[in-house]
């Protein structure tokens, strides 16, 4: 499979190494200095471009993969106001979008996780439940995208949580999440709930990157030659 990378810092190194290590091809590295390389005529060669750069390129990459026909694997966050018009266009453009706030499997195995308990929880009216979120001090938004795919789940299932706010919180009606930003720290994301009586935790610890770089590796190799708007939940039969 010949793959875009747009986005050549630390994950799309790292990416780069699984995607050669699995026999496939990179045929671009774009990054800010090789931009050019985004115009159809470079972009069409590809099967599929893995986008991980900035909140304020995402939007743009996306549809330069639209408009060259190659399906996109995008892991930025940050952007997600736009990702209702990206799904409109994908529809419209007949393309293919895969995007995850996390393309690692543990992580998204986590997710499940997070669903269920959450739905357990509900009806138990004397738990306050919380959320940390730690992440190396290069990380550009807070709180993580991955925090807030948690918090989403949360919300969705626990009656009388109306939303999340990025600091901890006394106010029922929201959901805390604190952000901490230290070195080194791949991510690390912890849902508490308390109760005078007893806690219940459940944490993911990423001990490097290589679990995200093999979840967009694998969702890659998954989106080739489909039609469409997935998450990893499609990727890996969740």
């Amino acid at each position: 499979m010949k793959i875009a990378l747009i986005g050549y810092g630390k994950m799309g190194k790292a990416i780069e190494a699984i995607a050669q290590g699995r026999g496939h091809e990179i045929v671009h590295r774009i990054d800010i200095n090789s931009s050019h390389l985004l115009e159809k005529e470079h972009l069409s060669q590809a099967d599929v471009a893995i986008e991980f750069t900035t909140p304020e390129t995402a939007y743009h990459n996306i549809e330069k993969c639209f408009d060259a026909n190659v399906p996109v694997v995008c892991g930025t966050t940050g952007w997600l106001e736009k990702l209702p018009e990206v799904k409109a266009q994908c529809l419209e453009k007949h393309q293919a979008f895969l995007y995850a706030s996390n393309f690692s499997i543990g992580v998204n195995i986590f997710f499940e996780l997070n669903r269920r308990l959450a739905e357990l929880m509900a009806p138990q009216k004397e738990y306050r439940v919380s959320m940390v979120e730690v992440h190396h001090t290069q990380k550009k938004d807070a709180p993580s995208g991955t925090a807030i795919t948690l918090a989403e789940q949360i919300l969705e299932k626990v009656p009388g949580k109306t939303g999340w706010v990025n600091e901890a919180t006394n106010d029922p009606a929201s959901l805390g999440i604190v952000s901490k930003r230290e070195d080194p720290a791949p991510g690390t994301h912890t849902i508490h709930y308390s109760s005078a009586i007893d806690d219940i935790t459940i944490t993911h610890t990423a001990h490097s990157r290589e679990g995200f770089a093999a979840g967009a590796v694998t969702a890659a190799e998954w989106l080739k030659g489909k039609k469409g708007i997935f998450t990893m939940k499609d990727v890996l039969s969740l």
